[in-house]
């Protein structure tokens, strides 16, 4: 056999073991269950951080206004510094459409060693326990979120027992770029993190989606939340590991009734979502970075060059190898392409697509490098600095 075939050959039994082995990552049956109904419904904190999010608050902020909750709840919405006029956009939509009471605050710029989102989670999370909810719900301002969001939410974490509910929104798929990135990014994400194992108690695997976390406000006080995370980038990943680390047990599914109104209409722009932190994602780490470049290589590249080079030079080994290396592939996105309600035969173009991602990490590592590391919104963060001083407790 050739190299080729023999390299083929890797690339199928690594799909064969992704198949089988890694949680059933390619399924989409991991939902949140029927809502149940309930005498007592336990109070909940709205956390909405906010910077300069003007073009989508419109969209979403009324979706939380709108809740249909017996119980109490209140929404705090962070505005970070925004220059577009966000904090003022909120008080007006609120005023408009009633619905839960909001609060805006803003906690000033953040100090060193903190990340902006996370300095605002702070602050909205110090608003909230002032009214003593027995949950938050920390969300992004352009999340839209159904009536009964909520009340799933909260029924699931107190049937399930969970400490951490989490939802992974429905993002936008309208433009051409995101009808072919968006997809495989959910896709990837769940092959990282199988849902499956997560919710496993004595599992290490741990995960949330930032976008749409509800938290139980004892089980964030025992993990320190969000303080014991204050530089990460990463911040969703990092909040679930510090809530399992804590004996926290954890959920993370799809959503049916949570979705992302952000647009990402170019491929620059899907392009900066992927790369300012996938570096990060490898912990800034040059072996690891080189492995992952060979690991999708071999596994997503290879079988569509095997299939056609062993069709060419007459090897049988390695087109059968690559072909069904490649079959094994494409079944395993045809569940997400259904969920996100796009034509089948995208599946196909899973290997062109591993192939961007594989250039938006090398560019993020590339990005670290030059000193702008994981940029977003006019701010960069750089490596965490694990001798930044601990918060102080009196600061809000």
């Amino acid at each position: 056999m050739s190299v080729v075939a023999w390299t083929a050959a890797a690339s199928l039994a690594a799909w064969l073991w992704l198949l089988l082995g890694q949680g059933f990552f390619w399924r989409t049956d991991v939902r949140l269950p029927p809502r149940g109904e309930s005498d007592v419904w336990p109070s909940v904190g709205v956390v909405v951080p906010a910077r300069d999010e003007a073009a989508v608050l419109a969209r979403s902020l009324p979706s939380l206004l709108a809740q249909d909750y017996p119980g109490r709840a209140e929404v705090f919405l962070v505005d970070d510094g925004s220059t577009d006029g966000t904090g003022d956009l909120a008080r007006a939509l609120a005023e408009r459409h009633g619905g839960l009471p909001l609060t805006v605050g803003s906690p000033g710029e953040p100090p060193a060693g903190w990340t902006g989102k996370l300095w605002a989670v702070r602050h909205g999370i110090g608003l909230a326990r002032a009214r003593n909810p027995e949950y938050l719900l920390l969300t992004d301002a352009d999340i839209a979120h159904e009536p009964d969001s909520l009340r799933q939410l909260v029924a699931a974490a107190d049937r399930g027992g969970y400490d951490l509910v989490s939802q992974m929104a429905r993002l936008r798929v309208e433009s051409l770029w995101e009808r072919l990135v968006v997809p495989a990014f959910v896709y990837f994400f769940a092959q990282l993190y199988p849902f499956r194992w997560i919710a496993r108690k004595g599992a290490r695997t741990a995960a949330a989606a930032g976008g749409c976390v509800l938290l139980r406000t004892d089980a964030a006080e025992r993990a320190r939340i969000p303080d014991a995370i204050r530089q990460a980038v990463i911040d969703d990943v990092a909040l679930a590991r510090a809530v399992k680390g804590s004996g926290g047990h954890l959920w993370l599914g799809l959503a049916d009734g949570v979705d992302s109104v952000r647009p990402y209409p170019r491929l620059a722009d899907l392009w900066r979502m992927v790369s300012r932190s996938a570096y990060a994602q490898l912990r800034h780490n040059v072996p690891l970075l080189v492995g992952t470049v060979a690991g999708l290589a071999v596994v997503y590249l290879v079988p569509p060059v095997a299939l056609v080079a062993g069709l060419v030079t007459g090897s049988p080994a390695a087109a059968v190898a690559g072909g069904l290396a490649w079959l094994v592939m494409t079944a395993t996105y045809l569940p997400m392409l259904r969920y996100y309600r796009q034509p089948l035969a995208l599946a196909l173009l899973l290997p062109g697509t591993a192939f961007l991602y594989l250039l938006m990490t090398v560019d993020s590592a590339v990005q670290h490098y030059r000193g702008r590391g994981a940029a977003w919104k006019g701010r960069t963060y750089t490596r965490p600095d694990p001798t930044a001083p601990e918060p102080s407790p009196e600061q809000p």
